[in-house]
């Protein structure tokens, strides 16, 4: 059964820069729209782990997510630009630590109506197993 999730914010989208007001450092903070997708893929995430049984894995294990993307539109858009925010959604969630996750990226098309990104998540070494 494969979870399925809003379309993560690009890299671009996801980052703005705060500088403070009163010693001038500037760092990256996330964007209103990357928190939102944060929040409602960790909550999407543990729901899905409930209904499917899934156990988080001990660190150490690999974890391999598969992806599929459906666009709004034709426009283009980059598929590996979406990871960064989408393997920090699921950390702690789905995984350990994303250090530990190997992206497949398996596909891509246009779905108006219900835009979406679907993940399979499977441990590293049952996928070598078979």
């Amino acid at each position: 059964m494969r979870l399925v999730l809003p379309l993560p914010p690009s890299v671009n989208h996801a980052y703005r820069t705060y500088v403070h007001p009163q010693t001038g450092q500037r760092m990256r903070v996330l964007t209103s729209q990357a928190q939102r997708f944060r929040r409602d893929a960790a909550y999407l995430a543990l729901q899905w782990r409930q209904e499917t049984g899934w156990v988080v894995p001990q660190p150490g294990v690999k974890v391999v997510l598969r992806l599929w993307y459906f666009w709004p539109s034709n426009r283009r858009m980059d598929t590996h630009n979406r990871e960064k925010v989408l393997l920090d959604a699921l950390e702690g969630v789905l995984y350990p630590e994303d250090r530990w996750v190997l992206v497949q990226e398996m596909d891509f098309e246009v779905d108006r109506k219900h835009p979406r990104l679907e993940v399979e998540v499977l441990l590293y070494q049952d996928l070598c197993a078979t």
